[in-house]
């Protein structure tokens, strides 16, 4: 028997019509609970999921470490851990703010639960710690006064540019002992060293030096 396929628009207004989830005490309207349970920033609470671990110490001093867990391998009970990069505590306490509120912006149109920063080991989603990874590189030793420049430039990609610059970096200079190297060294020029765009005023040429510049072959003259 053949599938009937819904009408788009049928099902957006029948959407429309479902009342909302009230409260019984209150009357108020309750939100919707979320897609699935997760912890820290969008981590699905399975077991041993492959994420990120951004560590931010106690003492207000101490830099912001950020590793990338692989999860339990399918022949052992232990997860691999690859260390990515190390970051000033001044830079992180720059940038973590605004990257918060990206995050939590893209989980919630997932439906997730938003994460908030805390000392000690706070988790990341997958996608969203190669995202975090890139911006870290770029500003890891690029100087204070470029960072902020660094984080719009970032702000500025789509998430699939950020994957594919993970991807191309990790893949190459990947380890805390990478840093300046080829892709690490690229991102810090590319993000933190461009100029903002401004658009190009085109230069104007007078007609008569236009006709003047382009001279007629021999072979067409009459």
């Amino acid at each position: 028997m053949a599938l009937v396929q819904a009408d788009p628009m049928t099902m957006a207004k029948e959407l429309e019509k479902t009342p909302k989830k009230t409260s019984k005490k209150t009357g108020k309207k309750v939100a919707d609970s979320p897609a699935h349970a997760t912890q820290g920033f969008g981590v699905p609470l399975t077991a041993a999921p492959h994420h990120f671990v951004v560590v931010i110490p106690r003492g207000t001093q101490q830099p912001v470490q950020i590793i990338e867990d692989l999860g339990m391998h399918i022949h052992s009970d232990e997860s691999e851990l690859l260390d990515r990069v190390v970051l000033p505590r001044s830079v992180w306490t720059e940038i973590s703010n605004p990257v918060k509120r990206m995050f939590n912006e893209r989980l919630k149109a997932h439906k997730l639960k938003a994460g908030q920063w805390k000392v000690g080991k706070n988790r990341v989603d997958r996608l969203l710690g190669k995202e975090l990874c890139v911006l870290a590189w770029a500003i890891e030793d690029l100087e204070e006064e470029k960072v902020g420049a660094a984080l719009r430039n970032w702000l500025a990609l789509r998430p699939e540019e950020r994957w594919w610059l993970f991807g191309m970096t990790a893949s190459t200079v990947g380890a805390l002992e990478d840093k300046g190297r080829g892709w690490r060294m690229a991102l810090k020029y590319a993000l933190g060293d461009s100029p903002q765009p401004v658009i190009l005023e085109p230069r104007r040429v007078e007609k008569k030096e236009q006709e003047e510049s382009y001279e007629t072959l021999p072979l067409f003259k009459e």
